[in-house]
């Protein structure tokens, strides 16, 4: 009895398709090992490498800023003369003596404790500083803003526009610190303090930042006019800057429940 040609035939084609069908299974299987592996070493490696970054990052904030309590109050900086690191000391805040920071103050300001919390609490979360490293720069803005006679949320805005609260921040035309201070420009300000090699020490930038911005406004006579001439500013436009940092030292006051200092 001869062969049924088209049983032949399914059977042929029902071989070369079960044939590809196993190829493709075994291709298949290769990738999928390799997306398993490749995606099992990224789920071991990158929370590593994530954490450990975040590690080293408040490992410098914490360098160089003072760790404060939950009171705020008990830990800020003394800023005096006689209490800033001298030149070439690359420890931040280190070196610096722990005070608490007068609670008159903040009355004065009309600040409360938890005003404070909430101030450091929007800063932490929106330029994703450790909370903690907050606490160092909102105490010195505030002291500082307040010898001068300056709105504390303004520094606070200027830092935010300047180096989004990076205190190692550094242009290419070579301004530096939170406050983005240019040292070769204001190294006269700078001397008191150990000269230029203290422009990332964030107490002293802030401290000489502040004094550039107190000198621009009292000159051009207003904020709007004292910030354009902090960003250098000659002509009539400072390139939306001033508006920039006034949006942000709204947003700072709505966070915090801060009532603006006109």
């Amino acid at each position: 009895m001869s062969a049924d040609p088209e049983s032949g035939s399914w059977r042929r084609y029902a071989k070369s398709a079960y044939g590809s069908l196993g190829a493709l299974t075994r291709v298949g299987t290769r990738y999928l090992g390799l997306g398993v592996l490749v995606a099992g070493l990224l789920t071991a490696l990158l929370p590593d490498v994530r954490q450990q970054m975040v590690r080293i990052q408040q490992a410098v904030l914490a360098e160089i800023y003072p760790l404060e309590s939950e009171a705020f109050a008990n830990a800020s900086v003394q800023t005096s003369g006689q209490n800033v690191p001298s030149a070439g000391n690359t420890q931040g805040l280190a070196s610096l003596n722990h005070v608490s920071l007068p609670l008159e103050i903040m009355r004065e300001l009309g600040v409360s404790v938890g005003q404070v919390d909430a101030l450091r609490s929007y800063i932490a979360r929106k330029y994703r500083v450790a909370y903690d490293a907050t606490g160092g720069v909102v105490a010195t803005s505030f002291r500082v803003a307040h010898e001068k006679e300056l709105d504390p949320l303004l520094l606070l805005a200027v830092i935010a526009i300047e180096s989004r609260y990076n205190p190692l921040a550094e242009s290419s035309v070579g301004a530096q610190g939170l406050m983005q201070v240019m040292t070769r420009v204001h190294r006269d300000k700078l001397d008191p303090f150990g000269g230029p090699s203290q422009a990332l020490n964030p107490v002293v930038n802030i401290n000489v930042g502040s004094t550039i911005l107190s000198d621009c406004i009292r000159r051009r006579g207003s904020v709007q006019g004292g910030l354009a001439c902090y960003v250098g500013a000659t002509g009539p436009s400072d390139g939306g800057y001033g508006a920039r940092v006034l949006a942000e030292r709204r947003r700072l006051a709505l966070a915090a429940g801060i009532p603006l200092v006109r």
